[in-house]
């Protein structure tokens, strides 16, 4: 059964930082591309950032570029999600979910098969 389960969310202040885990079970996770999604509230589920499979080309919103970094720990079969310089507008439930096998990745949710449970991110003051 293919499973993530997702870590590292918490009340942080403004400029803090935070990482965040998605480890996977019963399937590879270095042959999928993986993206990371994020809900605030009240919005639609954006697309923060995605790592093509076997740490290809990577894509960042925007809004994060020069403050997120995503990157694989491949002994842990995880994917990671450093985040810095958190902003108020920061806040929300990030989830990782697992795209196709063996293909770049995508910051729109089409595509992707398997997600977390989301972990809440609070950045407030």
């Amino acid at each position: 059964q293919l499973q993530f389960v997702e870590s590292g969310g918490d009340l942080v202040q403004p400029g803090g930082s935070l990482r965040l885990s998605c480890a996977a079970s019963g399937f590879t996770l270095d042959y999928y591309a993986v993206g990371w999604f994020r809900q605030a509230p009240g919005k639609v589920r954006e697309g923060v950032s995605c790592i093509s499979f076997s740490s290809g080309p990577i894509e960042y919103a925007d809004s994060v570029k020069g403050r997120f970094t995503i990157f694989r720990d491949i002994a842990q079969n995880s994917v990671h999600l450093e985040m810095n310089s958190l902003k108020p507008e920061d806040t929300g439930v990030y989830y990782c979910a697992a795209g196709a096998a063996f293909s770049a990745c995508s910051r729109s949710e089409s595509g992707y098969h398997t997600w977390g449970q989301g972990t809440q991110v609070t950045v407030s003051s």
